[in-house]
């Protein structure tokens, strides 16, 4: 008998108990055993959401110090905070909640989560399947809730009754572990159905006796394709372009010596987290200044593409409508990105183990077609400073400010305009971009940030818009968490990209149905929170309160930044204009 008068039992598989006295625990032995072989394989974080039926989870992680548990209020908000650790950590973060659509507000997260792919494990509470519908509250259809973009479900069993339930049940747990992890890490998913009562506790120790590793991936290269070297070895007019990646000095590397040696046109945007003198990192810029006349010359032979979404849809569409004759896409897990509608193949390899055997390859390759981008680059600096000088106050401008005071900073850009703003400017190798371009939801901005900045000794930096701001609202109660992250909070009045746009500014009723016009100060949302509050309205102001904000008060604060919304689209459209004027 335990210390309680509870009974001991003692389970044995092999020559080892897999049951013995410990702290309270969970009764549910399956959930024991999830918490169990979870920490032993490494889990470090989980965000929690409370509720009744998710209460054995929480019970069975509360007693390890191994794992830090965050409680977040809001699920929609606490899988966006859990995908900001895992972008930040590189590792599987767990997150649970109680059944029903509490489940469902993880979504958006679990889908930008796919397409980063970032490694999250979703613990979802259920009821047993003979309470689905019959009228049962908090109950939904839960198996493969996220069917379309989840990289695996599993539902664990409800019990443990020998020696055979305890083996499926250490094998899904490991399974589901591994699958977050493998060679394109992603969100994988765990039902878990339970009977009440839910708060029972026990003082016997449920121990996983069967720990499987991550299969190991190599990132050398099997077969490298001949047909790629032949191409590469023969093609004049070669270009990469990195899509949405971490920093990764050795890629960087690698490019270099692309550019240096082999002449190559390397495309990249701030979210590639890429950065060379001669790297093309402003693309809308050049693109906007090439001529139709002279589009062919600019059209790559061979097109290499690594990373994940591109921002840019001008480049998108200058590809799409001048194909290059081959397209080679680099993947760790053989996913075929076909973004400009010409794919040829797939390259199952990491990004600088396959650039750095094309590199190696000998080559006499004229300069022309590299020299030809970077002077149109060269180009479009230089008007794009001379216009700045005497443009009005607008987004681009403080844009432009804020920038030019950014320390070395984790920068956290808005998935609307503030992330298509930044590549106007380039890539600053002071910084490190971040933003959840998997997907482009309006949802989840502050909670991401904060999430990373949670486990991060950097400065971290958020630049949102004021819809953005307002949609993730609950965000704001996660920032007690991280008195490093700043936010600089843009705010035109509306969904600002719909002037920017072509077509929705032409449409009745464009303010009302699209822009979702607003008059609102930030002022006292941010105060109800205990947030400190900035606010600017006019360039000075603007590089007065950036100061503050970033080398004043210490912990997390918000500025707000008045800009003009008809004012806004005038600037960047005569921006543009600017830019095509040869």
């Amino acid at each position: 008998m335990g210390r309680n008068g509870s009974e001991i039992e003692n389970l044995v598989v092999g020559d080892r108990k897999i049951i013995a006295v410990c702290p309270m625990t969970t009764d549910k032995k399956p959930v024991a055993l999830l918490a169990d072989i979870l920490i032993q394989k490494g889990l470090r974080f989980l965000v929690h959401s409370p509720g009744s039926r998710n209460a054995p989870i929480i019970i069975a992680f509360g007693q390890s110090k191994k794992v830090k548990i965050f409680t977040v209020v809001d699920e929609r908000s606490a899988a966006f905070f859990a995908l900001g650790i895992a972008l930040a950590t590189g590792k599987t973060v767990a997150l649970d909640c109680t059944s029903g659509t509490a489940a469902l507000n993880y979504a958006p997260a679990i889908a930008e989560a796919y397409y980063q792919h970032i490694p999250l494990l979703v613990l979802t509470a259920d009821r047993s399947p003979q309470f689905i519908d019959i009228g049962d509250g908090q109950t939904i259809r839960q198996e493969n809730l996220f069917a379309n973009y989840i990289k695996n479900s599993y539902t664990l069993p409800q019990s443990i009754d020998g020696i055979e339930d305890f083996t499926l049940a250490e094998k899904i747990i490991n399974m589901a572990m591994n699958r977050t992890m493998d060679e394109a890490p992603g969100p994988v998913h765990i039902n878990i159905p339970l009977d009440e009562p839910l708060y029972g506790v026990t003082e016997t120790e449920t121990k996983g006796n069967l720990i499987l590793s991550t299969p190991f991936f190599s990132d050398s290269i099997g077969n490298f394709p001949e047909m790629l070297i032949e191409q590469w070895q023969s093609g004049n007019k070669l270009m990469v372009i990195g899509g949405q990646m971490n920093p990764d000095t050795q890629l960087n590397e690698v490019l270099k010596l692309l550019v240096e040696k082999h002449r190559a046109v390397i495309l990249t945007e701030t979210t590639s987290n890429l950065y060379h003198p001669d790297f093309i990192d402003v693309i809308d810029n050049v693109i906007t200044a090439i001529s139709p006349e002279e589009a062919d010359d600019f059209k790559p032979d061979l097109l290499i593409t690594l990373g994940g979404a591109v921002v840019s849809k001008m480049v998108k569409k200058f590809l799409r409508n001048h194909q290059p004759e081959h397209h080679w896409h680099i993947s760790p897990s053989n996913e075929e990105m076909d973004t400009y509608f010409c794919l040829r193949g797939v390259i199952h390899s990491s990004a600088t183990d396959a650039l750095l055997t094309l590199a190696n390859l000998p080559t006499h390759r004229s300069e022309h077609f590299k020299h030809l981008w970077l002077k149109k680059k060269l180009t479009t600096e230089t008007k794009r400073e001379n216009y700045l000088q005497h443009s009005a106050y607008s987004d681009l401008k403080v844009f432009k400010h804020i920038l030019d005071q950014l320390p070395d900073t984790c920068l956290h850009l808005g998935n609307s305009t503030p992330v298509r703003y930044s590549q106007l400017f380039g890539c600053q190798p002071h910084l490190h971009y971040y933003s959840n371009r998997g997907v482009s939801g309006i949802d989840g901005q502050i909670s991401t940030a904060a999430g990373f900045a949670s486990v991060s000794a950097s400065p971290n930096v958020l630049i949102t818009g004021d819809l953005g701001f307002l949609y993730d609202s609950n965000g704001l109660l996660l920032l007690k968490h991280c008195p490093n992250l700043k936010i600089i909070v843009i705010n035109n009045q509306g969904g600002g990209i719909f002037r920017f746009i072509p077509g929705p500014d032409t449409v009745p009723g464009f303010e009302q149905y699209f822009e979702a016009q607003h008059n609102l100060r930030l002022e006292f949302l941010t105060k109800a929170f205990n947030i400190n509050y900035l606010y600017a309205d006019s360039l000075q102001t603007v590089d007065e309160k950036v100061h503050d904000l970033l080398y004043g008060t210490r912990g997390t604060q918000v500025l707000e930044i008045s800009t003009p919304a008809e004012k806004n689209a005038e600037v960047l459209r005569n921006y543009f204009k600017g830019l095509s004027n040869r």
